[in-house]
């Protein structure tokens, strides 16, 4: 088997006309397509739910679920909440900044720029709690082919350890997180 591609990735939301027009305001999505059903299809549960369907660009659909009626939704409390998030990405740093601006704009908090080496984003949460990453690449080729390299090496050591590895300690080196 061979993937090709991601072709949605689905979370719940709390009201997905609110979460419809937040994607489609905010970070300018295209709404592509609502499901709703009274069953499950796989399951044939009695179930009701609005299905909607976003354009991530470049054929990525990012999907929310609500469902009505079962218990409101929360988060795991085991979790951090910068763990689970959903980053999409910009083309340049200038594109990053403006948006940054517009979120702002829109009253929301906005963490960053954070400097993560190879990348550098910028946080936020949607309407239903999910943070959200704006995301801009910054890495050489040069660096993500060092990265990659000793990618294997670092899991294989953090699996018997639980500590950072160090070999990639370079991408948090102060001289490299200035530039």
């Amino acid at each position: 088997m061979k993937i090709k591609q991601i072709h949605h990735v689905a979370y719940r939301c709390k009201d997905a006309k609110e979460t419809v027009e937040f994607y489609k305001k905010v970070l300018k999505m295209d709404f592509l397509v609502a499901i709703a059903e009274d069953k499950v299809p796989s399951t044939k549960e009695p179930d009701p739910y609005m299905h909607v369907f976003m354009d991530a660009g470049q054929g990525n659909i990012l999907a929310f679920f609500e469902i009505p009626n079962s218990p409101e939704m929360g988060k795991d409390p085991n979790t951090p909440a910068w763990v689970q998030h959903i980053a999409f990405e910009l083309e340049t740093m200038e594109e990053l900044m403006t948006a940054k601006e517009e979120l702002e704009s829109h009253g929301l908090d906005v963490i960053g720029p954070t400097n993560h080496g190879i990348i550098k984003s910028i946080y936020f949460f949607d309407p239903n709690g999910h943070r959200l990453e704006l995301t801009v690449r910054t890495g050489t080729a040069d660096q993500l082919k060092q990265l990659n390299g000793v990618a294997q090496e670092m899991l294989d050591e953090w699996a018997v350890t639980k500590k950072a590895p160090k070999h990639a300690a370079w991408m948090h080196e102060e001289e490299f997180s200035n530039s």
